[in-house]
């Protein structure tokens, strides 16, 4: 089922998901994310995607054993054969009412066709003010990623001889 601009994950973290620290592994979060956005880009395009990129990632709070865990993917920003995902992730204890955002972050996926090669996807476009302002997010989460990857490139050039 393609054009599905949104999905959302919920459960509970599990003491496996912990840390040495006794909160949820920022790694398990990371591969939640990943999931999520999976399943957000491979909705959006009908296709099989592949991870490119993961920006901004930022932990602010953290999730405790026990707690509902939701995680909103939407697409954001749409290239000719990526897909920028925005990914918000919240926990909460399940007694309440109240979901704290822990993390969010914007993900790239590129569409593949059968053969492994790019392929296109549909174009998503802004609806509101909040769509503009998230779309103008991803870019600059773009922009920003590809000049520090140039950096380095440049980088390793100029000190690999």
């Amino acid at each position: 089922m393609s054009g599905k601009r949104t999905v959302e994950f919920r459960f509970l973290a599990e003491p496996t998901h912990v840390n040495f620290g006794g909160k949820v592994h920022g790694g398990m979060v990371m591969k939640w994310i990943d999931q999520v956005a999976y399943a957000c880009a491979a909705g959006w395009s009908g296709l099989y995607c592949v991870t490119v990129s993961v920006g901004t990632i930022r932990f602010r709070r953290p999730i405790l054993v026990g707690h509902q865990v939701e995680l909103i993917a939407r697409i954001v920003y749409t290239g000719t054969s990526s897909m920028h995902v925005l990914v918000q992730v919240r926990s909460g204890d399940t007694k309440g009412d109240e979901m704290l955002e822990t993390n969010h972050c914007i993900i790239s996926f590129v569409a593949l066709d059968a053969q492994g090669n790019t392929a296109a996807v549909p174009a998503w476009h802004p609806q509101t003010a909040e769509d503009e302002f998230l779309q103008q997010y991803a870019m600059k989460t773009k922009a920003f990623s590809q000049e520090v990857e140039q950096d380095m490139l440049n980088y390793y050039q100029e000190n690999s001889q």
